[in-house]
Parts: structure tokens; sequence; C-alpha cells
């Protein structure tokens, strides 16, 4: 039996001075399975070769937002994500997802890049049931707290 692969990914769940949380919608028309449909999901990537947590947590944020001056936390959960990704190989890869509490202090436009449709601020009771399509209960429990 084969051992299940997994990548990881680092998430930045973004809060604002009111407490929101920053979403973005999926555009799935830019990735391997669009049969999965549009989802929301907070901002973040697979780690580089070479690169660290921070900066991978900084450029994906940067990628996908446009925001630069984000405040960083210490980490909140991970977690194995309910999405499985497609390979070139048509096998599928797990992913494990490390979730960094951060903070933008002065609002700023989101500049959304191709792989999101749109971006909306959301309550944390909002955000945990949006966010329950791709993470666990244990991950959106603690959203709610938040």
């Amino acid at each position: 039996m084969k051992e299940k692969v997994y990548h990881l990914g680092i998430k930045a769940l973004i809060r604002n001075q009111s407490g929101e949380i920053l979403l973005l919608k999926v555009n799935q028309e830019k990735f391997k399975n669009p049969k999965l449909g549009s989802y929301w999901d907070i901002p973040g990537g697979r780690v580089l070769n070479g690169h660290t947590i921070e900066e991978t947590l900084r450029r994906e944020v940067a990628e996908e937002t446009g925001l630069t001056t984000l405040e960083l936390f210490e980490p909140i959960d991970t977690v194995v994500s309910n999405i499985e990704i497609p390979l070139e190989d048509k096998q599928k890869a797990g992913l494990v997802l490390s979730i960094y509490n951060c903070f933008l202090r002065d609002e700023a436009n989101v500049k959304l890049s191709e792989e999101h449709t749109e971006s909306s601020w959301f309550s944390p009771k909002e955000a945990a049931h949006l966010l329950s399509y791709k993470y666990p209960a244990s991950f959106t429990e603690k959203v709610i707290g938040i």
C-alpha cells in the first residue's frame, strides 16, 4: 500500500480593526479541478523550496490580495483540509494547512489576483460557516472564538 502524499500550505486568517475576517472566493477555472465549484477561502499557498513560513505567508498574501502591511501573530492551528489536490500523475495530494492569525492595522483596498473572483470581510461566525467547505470543524470553531 502506498503512503498518502501531503502538501504543506500556509494560510493567513486576516482580521481588520473591526474584528472582521477577510475571505476570498476561489476561481476554480484557474485550478486543476473546476468540478469543485467556487468556495470561500483565506489567503495563502504552498511553501516553495528554500522559503520560510513567514516568506511564504507574506508572498502569498501580497500576490492574492495586494496587502503588504500585515502584522503577524502566532499560529492558531494546523489542520488537514477537506480538499485534495490533483497531481500530474492522476494521483491526489492531501493538504496540511498551517494557519496564522494576522492583523491589518490600516484599511487597505484588496487587489485580487486571477486566483479569486471576489473578496469580502465577514464576522467570525459568518467566516466560520463559509470556511467549513474546506476546513474541519476543529478549525472553524476556533474562528468563531477569535
